[in-house]
């Protein structure tokens, strides 16, 4: 009887999975809204593009802090308090972004912003899975998918549209009613089913070693293509550092007995090749979200909503596969999907080598249709598999490193991917240099009439036209760089296809 009682009072599952998703798909958008924002902060501030990074950097830094942190503080505070706590962190970390008088200050309320977002991800992850039944994990998978991945794909766009439309303040003036919300939902409708607990012990040098492995990492990847990498003594000695740290970090916390988190659960062989998995498909996704912008910004001249509106397509072909993605896990063994989800990601990303100056609009929406696709064929089946294995008891943990893996993929593809394109192009730069010569008729050809175009006095028109064809070889530097790059990731996901069979699976499931 009392059952009964206890089932009649507990919200239904839809309601669970839209109080806690609302919040998460909302700190996900902080992500990739603000990408295409930069610009226009680092116009409205007065400062560099390589000084407003830093208000993507403090996000990431802080947002991976908190991750693995999530599931300790989850315990200290309780899970409806933990939730309602870091929520309204989230959201007086956007109104500190949307009136920061100074870059500064800007800075300062990315990180906490980052704070409050962290946790959010892994956590969403434990509520669904311990709300949902085992045979509708898959339905709670899918759902974790439209927050995570729909929104961050969704990012570029809505920034992009926002600053083209209105003040890039309301990227962040959007999340204030959207936190007051949540904290409602989540008082009514989330059940405090981690209770909080006393005298926990706090593993601190844990804490220390992950921030300043972190801090020290994100500076050198941020900082080590502008100071030309290990040519620069103090990055080396940075680099050094975030390396020792690391090293600490997994002694510590492998020998500590009470560890801030369990790296032990790595032992479990789906939980590893799930996180690799996940971490990889987080690094083709991410890397297009930065490049494809970039791309059709400064070489297309498309404006900010154009540039986010070619990456939106994702959505559509995402919604129809997560719609799908259940009944194709009942039917065909989920190693299969993943494998065909790495070759769509493979497939559209290589359609990108062909890339030009004249492509037009349809070949770059073309792929993205296709990669969403791919990306709910990986996502929802790796992670069912991942936090499949582990016990009740560890999958806020458990989320918490897969998690932490993923975001420190992305801020490693956000650094490194740049850094490729700009070593390429300067690479690509030389090659084609040779080709503005005297002895090259071609040009010879191309130079003459270009000062004939312009006219004027010759010293003028000669050096209009050396301007002209230099603007042009950098334009083809850099386009042969973005090549490059995009079949670099390319050949990471054909090689990733044969991975997915690494994973055990019961037989009682696929």
């Amino acid at each position: 009887m009392a059952d009964a009682v206890v089932k009649q009072n507990t919200p239904p599952l839809w309601l669970i999975a839209f109080s806690i998703l609302l919040p998460t798909s909302f700190s996900c958008l902080a992500t990739s809204a603000t990408n295409v924002a930069i610009p226009h902060i680092s116009g409205y501030f007065g400062s560099t593009i390589d000084e407003a990074n830093w208000i993507i950097t403090s996000y990431m830094i802080a947002n991976a802090c908190l991750i693995l942190m999530s599931g300790w503080l989850e315990r200290v505070f309780g899970r409806k308090l933990f939730l309602k706590v870091f929520i309204t962190i989230f959201t007086i970390g956007s109104l500190i972004c949307a009136v920061a008088p100074n870059l500064n200050i800007m800075v300062v309320g990315r990180l906490i912003q980052g704070i409050g977002g962290g946790p959010m991800t892994p956590i969403s992850q434990a509520v669904l899975l311990a709300a949902f039944p085992m045979e509708k994990r898959g339905i709670a998978m899918s759902l974790y998918g439209i927050a995570v991945m729909i929104f961050a794909i969704l990012g570029p766009t809505f920034g992009g549209f926002i600053v083209d439309n209105a003040d890039w303040q309301w990227i962040y003036l959007i999340n204030i009613p959207v936190g007051i919300l949540s904290i409602s939902l989540i008082h009514a409708n989330i059940d405090d089913s981690v209770k909080r607990q006393k005298n926990i012990s706090a593993d601190f040098p844990g804490m220390i070693a992950l921030v300043l492995w972190l801090l020290s990492m994100q500076v050198v990847l941020d900082k080590g293509q502008q100071y030309n990498w290990f040519d620069c003594a103090w990055i080396s000695w940075l680099a050094g550092f975030s390396a020792c740290a690391l090293a600490f970090f997994i002694v510590w916390e492998l020998e500590c007995k009470k560890p801030l988190i369990n790296l032990r659960l790595f032992k479990d062989k789906n939980f590893f090749v799930g996180t690799v998995l996940s971490a990889s498909v987080n690094m083709l996704v991410f890397s297009t979200i930065v490049l494809m912008p970039q791309f059709l910004q400064n070489l297309m001249g498309y404006t900010a909503i154009l540039s986010g509106l070619t990456i939106a397509p994702r959505m559509i072909s995402s919604v129809i596969m997560i719609a799908a993605i259940n009944s194709l896990m009942r039917v065909f063994y989920s190693r299969i999907l993943i494998s065909i989800g790495f070759l769509f990601l493979g497939i559209s990303i290589f359609s990108y080598v062909n890339l030009n100056l004249q492509v037009s609009f349809t070949s770059i929406v073309i792929p993205q249709i296709l990669m969403g696709f791919g990306i709910i064929l990986v996502f929802v089946p790796v992670s069912a598999l991942a936090l499949g294995t582990l016990p009740k008891q560890e999958l806020s943990a458990g989320a918490s490193l897969h998690n932490l893996c993923k975001s420190t993929t992305m801020a490693v593809v956000a650094s490194i991917s740049s850094t490729l394109v700009a070593r390429h192009a300067q690479m690509h730069q030389v090659y084609l240099v040779k080709n503005l010569s005297d002895f090259n008729l071609f040009f010879q050809q191309k130079f003459a009439s270009l000062t004939h175009t312009f006219g004027a006095s010759s010293t003028f028109a000669n050096t209009k036209a050396n301007m002209f064809l230099y603007k042009s070889l950098l334009s083809q530097s850099r386009l042969m760089a973005y090549v490059d790059v995009f079949a670099v990731f390319a050949l990471l996901a054909f090689v990733l296809i044969p991975i997915p069979f690494l994973i055990k699976i019961k037989m009682e499931g696929k």
